[in-house]
C-alpha cells in the first residue's frame, strides 16, 4: 500500500506541471498564463462540454450528457493546482476542436507532447514520446462534492487499473476509455477526506512511443420496451449505473466512490449488474462484482463482517447478500468455472448463514438478542443484525430472513451446476423449511403487516416498515391475498401519517422507532434516537423514518408484483424526477447530504451518494417489461 501511495503522489506531481525531465533547464522552465475561460479552448456538443488548460495538458472543467441531448451537469473536475510547462496551440475544424501541448523547453515545431481533440461525443488524448522532455501523465481529479464520479473496471496484480475502463457519473452517464496499448495500466486513487478521486493516465514512452486513449459519452441500461421515446425514463437511461461505484483503496465496490465496503450490499450492485449490458468490449458490470467478492473469497473484510469492531458475528444480511451476488455471476456471467474454483467457499458462507440458526425452526439468528433496552448510550460497542444498523434489529430478523430465503434458492442453483445433488436438495429444504416459518414468526396481527424482528425474548418489534414487508411479497414469502392486505394497510398508514413527497424516496418505517428500540444515541436525535420518552424528536431523522431512495425498491416491487401499477407508478416517477436532478447526491451548507432527508426535505445524511438510493432503478426493468425474476427465489405458486 505503500508503494502504491508513492507511485501515486509522485505521477500526481507530474500532473500537476511537474515535467519529468532530462533537460538541464527544467528548473528555470518559463511559463505563460492564459485565462481558465479561454474561448479557443472550449469545447461545447450535446454530449460533451470541456474547458482545457492553456499551460499543461488538463481539463479545468468537464461534463456530459450520456443521451447527447445537451444537457449540461456539474463539472466533474476540480483543478490539480498550480500547472505550468506547456504552451497550448488550438485549432478548430469542422465540429472537432484540437489542442496540442507543447513543452516549454521544446521548439515550436516538435511534435506535441499531448493532443486533445473533442468531437461530438468522443475526447482523444494522445501522447507522443519526447526524448528530451518525458510527457507527464495526464490526469483528471474528480470533485466527489460536484459530481461523484467512479472509475468502473478490473484491477490488475499491480494495483494499477486495466484497459478498459468505464468513467461513471451519476446523473450524467458514462465515458468508456479505451486505449491502442491496452496493456498500460491507470493509477487510480480516492480520498474520503477531501472528497476527491484521482484517475491518472500515462503518456508515451521509449517502449511505446504514441499512446492514443479515447473516451467516448454514452449511457448504458438495458434495452427496454417502451422508455426510448419517453423523457420521463431519462434518468434512468443516464443513471442505471449510479449503484456502481469503485472503491480503489479497497479494489471493491463500496457506498461510493471515497466510501466504505459494505458486504451487505453486494447483491444490489449484482443484480443491477446482471441486467447491465457490457459496459465496454471486454468489460463486464458483472466482472467488476466478482472482483469483489474474489476480495472477500481471499479472506478480505468488508462492514458487517465479524472482523469489524462493531459486528461480533456476520450481520444477518451479509452472508446472505455474498451468495446472491455469487449467484447473480454464475447465472448471468458464464461463471462456471469461477463457481468450481470458489464454490467450497461460497458453500462457506451458506454454512455460516444455516448454522446461526440455534432453536432449529428454520430462521437464521443474529448473536444480538435484539431486546428493547439493550443499547447503551452513546456511540454503541455492537451494532444490529443488518443494513439498518441505528435501528435495533437483532436476533431472528425480517429482512435478513427474506434474504436469506432467497440466498438459499441461489445456493441450490449453484449447487446443481456444480454437480453437487446433496447440496442443491439440502439447500431447497432449508428455503422451504425458512419459508414455512417466516410469515408465523413476523406478522403482526395486531397491524396487518409484517414486523422487523422477533427479538430473543419473543416480543415482535413491529414499526411500519415499508421495505420488510415489500422485500417479504417480492421474494414469494408472502401469498397474494394476503399481500394485498398487507399493502393495503401500508398505504392507508402513509395516508395516516401524511407522507406524499415521494420525490425524496421513501421512508424505512412510518411511526417511530421506540426509544429502547434505538441503537445511535449520538447528537440528540442526529441518527434517529432522541431524548423524548417518545421519540418523536429523532422521528424522520436517518434511519428512523428518513426518506431516502434505498429500499425503496421493495415496496415499488411489491406494488408491481401485484398489479398495483397506478399506485407504484406515483412513486417511481417522482423518484425519477428526482434522480434527473441529482436530488440525492447534494450537500447543504451545514455539511449534511440529501441521501437521507427529512420529510420536509432537510438533508440529515452524510454520504454524499449513497449507492444504495439508487437500487430503486431496479423498479424499471420490472415495470416495463415484466422480466420473470429468477426462479431460484420466486416460487412458481406464488402472486399467481
Amino acid at each position: 500500500m505503500l508503494e502504491r501511495r508513492k507511485f501515486f503522489k509522485t505521477a500526481g506531481m507530474a500532473a500537476a506541471g511537474v515535467i519529468a525531465s532530462r533537460h538541464p533547464l527544467a528548473a528555470q522552465i518559463a511559463t505563460r498564463s492564459a485565462p481558465d475561460d479561454d474561448t479557443n479552448l472550449h469545447y461545447v456538443s450535446d454530449s460533451i462540454e470541456a474547458q482545457l488548460s492553456a499551460s499543461a495538458p488538463a481539463f479545468l472543467s468537464l461534463n456530459i450528457d450520456g443521451l447527447g441531448k445537451g444537457r449540461r451537469g456539474a463539472n466533474l473536475l476540480e483543478p490539480l493546482g498550480p500547472m505550468s510547462g506547456y504552451v497550448a496551440s488550438s485549432s478548430r475544424s469542422g465540429s472537432t476542436l484540437r489542442v496540442e501541448y507543447r513543452s516549454n523547453l521544446a521548439g515550436a515545431h516538435t511534435r506535441p507532447m499531448w493532443t486533445v481533440e473533442c468531437s461530438g461525443n468522443k475526447i482523444v488524448l494522445s501522447s507522443e514520446w519526447n526524448a528530451d522532455v518525458e510527457p507527464a501523465p495526464f490526469s483528471f481529479q474528480f470533485n466527489l462534492n460536484q459530481a461523484h464520479s467512479t472509475v468502473l473496471a478490473l484491477f490488475r496484480h499491480d494495483s494499477l487499473l486495466a484497459l478498459p475502463a468505464l468513467v461513471h457519473v451519476p446523473g450524467q452517464g458514462s465515458m468508456r476509455l479505451t486505449a491502442n496499448v491496452p496493456s498500460l495500466g491507470l493509477t487510480y486513487d480516492s480520498n474520503r477526506s477531501d472528497e476527491t478521486a484521482v484517475l491518472t493516465i500515462p503518456g508515451a514512452t521509449f517502449a511505446f512511443q504514441r499512446v492514443a486513449y479515447t473516451l467516448e459519452a454514452t449511457a448504458i441500461y438495458p434495452n427496454l420496451p417502451g422508455i426510448g421515446g419517453d423523457a420521463r425514463f431519462d434518468p434512468f437511461r443516464r443513471g442505471w449505473l449510479d449503484v456502481l461505484q469503485l472503491n480503489p483503496t479497497l479494489h471493491a465496490l463500496a457506498n461510493n466512490t471515497a466510501s466504505d465496503s459494505c458486504a451487505f450490499c453486494y447483491y444490489e450492485y449484482a443484480d443491477i449488474a446482471a441486467l447491465s449490458p457490457p459496459l465496454v468490449e471486454g468489460l463486464t458490470a458483472l466482472a467488476i462484482v466478482r472482483q469483489t467478492l474474489d476480495r472477500m473469497l481471499a479472506g478480505g473484510a468488508a462492514y458487517g463482517m465479524p472482523a469489524v469492531p462493531d459486528h461480533p458475528t456476520a450481520t444477518s444480511d451479509t452472508y446472505p447478500s455474498m451468495v446472491i451476488a455469487a449467484a447473480n455471476c454464475v447465472r448471468n456471467g458464464g461463471s462456471d468455472e469461477w463457481l468450481m474454483a470458489n464454490y467450497e467457499g461460497i458453500r462457506g458462507w451458506t454454512e455460516s448463514m444455516l448454522a446461526s440458526d440455534s432453536n432449529g425452526n428454520g430462521l437464521i439468528k443474529y448473536c444480538v438478542s435484539g431486546d428493547s433496552g439493550i443499547w447503551p448510550d452513546g456511540d454503541p460497542p455492537f451494532r444490529p443484525s443488518n443494513w439498518w444498523d441505528t435501528i435495533g434489529f437483532g436476533y431472528e430478523d425480517a429482512y435478513g430472513n427474506a434474504l436469506a430465503y432467497r440466498a438459499l434458492r441461489n445456493m441450490a442453483m449453484m449447487a446443481k451446476r456444480a454437480g453437487k445433488s446433496d447440496d442443491s436438495t439440502r439447500y431447497l429444504a432449508a428455503a422451504q423449511k425458512l419459508r414455512e416459518a417466516y410469515f408465523k414468526c413476523f406478522f403482526d396481527p395486531d397491524t396487518g403487516v409484517m414486523g422487523g424482528w422477533r427479538s430473543q425474548d419473543g416480543q415482535l418489534h413491529d414499526f411500519y416498515f415499508l421495505f420488510v414487508s415489500g422485500i417479504a411479497i417480492h421474494y414469494g414469502l408472502i401469498e397474494k391475498t394476503q399481500a394485498n392486505s398487507i399493502m393495503d394497510k401500508l398505504l392507508a398508514k402513509m395516508r395516516d401519517v401524511g407522507y406524499t413527497n415521494f420525490h425524496l424516496g421513501l421512508p424505512g418505517n412510518l411511526i417511530t422507532v421506540a426509544l429502547p428500540d434505538c441503537v445511535d444515541k449520538r447528537g440528540k436525535g442526529r441518527f434517529g434516537c432522541g431524548v423524548r420518552p417518545d421519540n418523536s424528536d429523532g422521528f424522520q431523522n436517518y434511519e428512523n423514518g428518513g426518506a431516502t431512495g434505498a429500499f425503496a425498491f421493495f415496496t415499488l416491487a411489491a406494488l408491481y408484483d401485484l398489479n398495483r401499477k397506478e399506485e407504484a407508478d406515483k412513486i417511481l416517477f417522482a423518484m425519477l424526477d428526482e434522480y434527473g436532478k441529482n436530488g440525492f447526491s447534494q450537500r447543504a451548507p451545514d455539511g449534511l447530504s440529501t441521501d437521507w432527508r427529512r420529510w420536509d426535505g432537510t438533508p440529515k445524511g452524510y454520504e454524499g451518494l449513497l449507492t444504495d438510493d439508487y437500487y430503486a432503478m431496479l423498479a424499471v426493468p420490472l415495470r416495463q417489461s415484466e422480466i420473470a425474476w429468477e426462479s431460484s427465489y420466486r416460487p412458481a405458486t406464488n402472486l399467481t
